[in-house]
């Protein structure tokens, strides 16, 4: 007969933190939520770490440049999702890597031979009021003049006058050179009271721009989290199917890590991958998953990988359970592979961090994964809800909401995630296509699960990850003890909102 485990699965929902001595020390401004990201021998440190212990799902519906530029600034990581052509997620790397806090692409930009009528199409479409003027159109021709809300009125000029004609032309305008950086930037558009600083090379093509209005903006993201060359940093998601194909691809982008993509990573097949991506390229860093308990931790972690993501049929639109009946509580699945963990630290000398990945309903349960043993948590439905979201938002029945589908739903089509060995795919779903409320701008959200986070760890006494580790303590409640924990026996006044 099958090996019977005696424990029962569980979830976050199932536990609640005890409080600790708080000590004069121990404030909220004083908790530092860095966390290592990739393997350790002991006594040294992470070659990569995290500045908030919060990655976005590899998901179509979730992780995509945009996304990974948010969350980086935010001091997160993003996993560039797989499930699309090579090239394309090349792309996105690309986009992540390239951009630099306050330098702006321009994408509002016309011909000097273009008219009023087009600059009022352009405004149109992409609200901007800023328009770079280069020699063929593009955002990276030459810099011929730049136009704004100010060089013409819609009432009073004709819609066939040319651009060239209202138009600042170069020859006026203000530049900084590629190569610049924010804060001299900053100080010729106060010197100059501009509203915008094109930046352009040698040959006077337009690299980028800089604008007033972001300045305040770049103050507020004191945590990003950059290379050493100060570019974002980004991962990006491979599978077990064309990882000979798609790591150099991925590696000659600019990707910083990568990560084996698969709802169970208990398999060879992982292991094949994870031992090509260390004999071919040796400095590659590559995480493995996901796993549920000791046994496919320890797997994982003798095959190579840099770290090993934690949870199965934990997501919010995952079915894995309900139509193969594998999988876990995600709180008794982190639980038994930190111990695993642990364990294997003492033998070897290697810390292996592990990745919370699905099971996260409140805010505080983030608090509890690392309590439990993660060092991190990968999250898709939340951060699905945000403005940066690769998905459309919608209003339904008065109230807006965003799209979020799963890998292994009919919509995504990403098979290769749940491939067999011998070629065949899955004939059923996995996962569902359904709505998420939309939450805004992902900063403000995430600011605020943030502060959750570290007002926790303050009540338990702790100010650093690994210290909450230690010190936290952690009660398994009841049925009853759950109601009791939000709002009961009264009548909730229903807040007031507008559409």
């Amino acid at each position: 007969m099958a090996k019977i485990l005696e424990e029962t699965s569980k979830t976050f929902g199932e536990f609640l933190l005890v409080p600790g001595l708080t000590t004069k020390d121990c404030q909220v401004e004083a908790v530092n939520l860095k966390t290592p990201l990739v393997k350790f021998r002991s006594g040294e440190e992470a070659s990569l770490t995290l500045n908030i212990p919060f990655t976005s799902a590899i998901m179509q519906s979730v992780s995509d440049h945009n996304l990974a530029i948010a969350l980086a600034r935010c001091g997160g990581l993003s996993f560039i999702y797989a499930s699309q052509p090579i090239d394309r997620q090349a792309e996105m790397v690309r986009k992540v890597k390239k951009f630099k806090a306050g330098f702006v692409v321009s994408d509002s930009n016309l011909s000097p031979d273009q008219t009023i009528e087009d600059v009022l199409a352009l405004k149109k479409k992409t609200g901007h009021t800023t328009i770079a003027v280069t020699i063929d159109g593009s955002s990276g021709g030459q810099l011929l003049g730049l136009l704004t809300s100010r060089d013409y009125r819609p009432d009073k000029i004709s819609a066939q006058t040319k651009v060239r004609e209202v138009m600042t032309p170069r020859a006026k305008l203000v530049c900084g050179e590629e190569g610049i950086d924010l804060a001299k930037a900053n100080d010729l558009i106060w010197e100059h009271k501009l509203n915008t600083l094109p930046i352009v090379n040698k040959e006077d093509k337009l690299i980028c721009l800089v604008f007033r209005k972001d300045y305040e903006a770049h103050q507020e993201y004191r945590q990003e989290l950059i290379d050493q060359e100060k570019r974002l940093m980004v991962g990006a998601g491979v599978n077990t199917h064309d990882y000979k194909e798609r790591i150099p691809v991925l590696i000659e982008a600019g990707a910083d890590i990568l990560c084996l993509d698969s709802s169970d990573g208990y398999s060879d097949w992982q292991k094949e991958a994870l031992k090509y991506a260390k004999e071919n390229y040796p400095n590659v860093k590559i995480g493995a998953g996901n796993v549920v308990d000791g046994e496919g931790f320890k797997f994982l972690a003798d095959a190579g990988a840099d770290f090993v993501k934690v949870g199965i049929g934990g997501g919010s639109i995952c079915i894995t359970r309900e139509q193969k009946g594998i999988g876990r509580g995600q709180a008794s699945a982190v639980i038994d592979v930190a111990k695993a963990r642990d364990e294997h630290f003492n033998q070897t000398g290697i810390y292996v961090p592990i990745c919370s990945d699905g099971g996260v309903v409140q805010d505080y349960h983030v608090a509890l994964a690392l309590a439990m043993g993660a060092d991190w948590v990968m999250l898709g439905r939340y951060f699905a809800r945000f403005d940066e979201s690769p998905t459309a938002k919608i209003k339904i029945n008065g109230n807006f909401v965003k799209e979020y589908w799963g890998e292994g739903s009919e919509r995504a089509r990403n098979w290769q995630r749940y491939i067999c060995g011998n070629g065949t795919k899955l004939s059923f779903a996995e996962g569902v296509d359904v709505y998420v409320p939309y939450a805004g701008k992902l900063k403000d959200n995430l600011d605020l699960a943030l502060a959750k986070i570290r007002a926790t760890m303050v009540s338990c006494g702790a100010i650093t990850i690994k210290n909450f580790k230690k010190q936290a303590k952690i009660v398994e409640i009841s049925q009853a003890s759950i109601r009791e924990n939000g709002a009961h026996d009264v009548i909730i006044k229903e807040s007031k909102t507008s559409d």
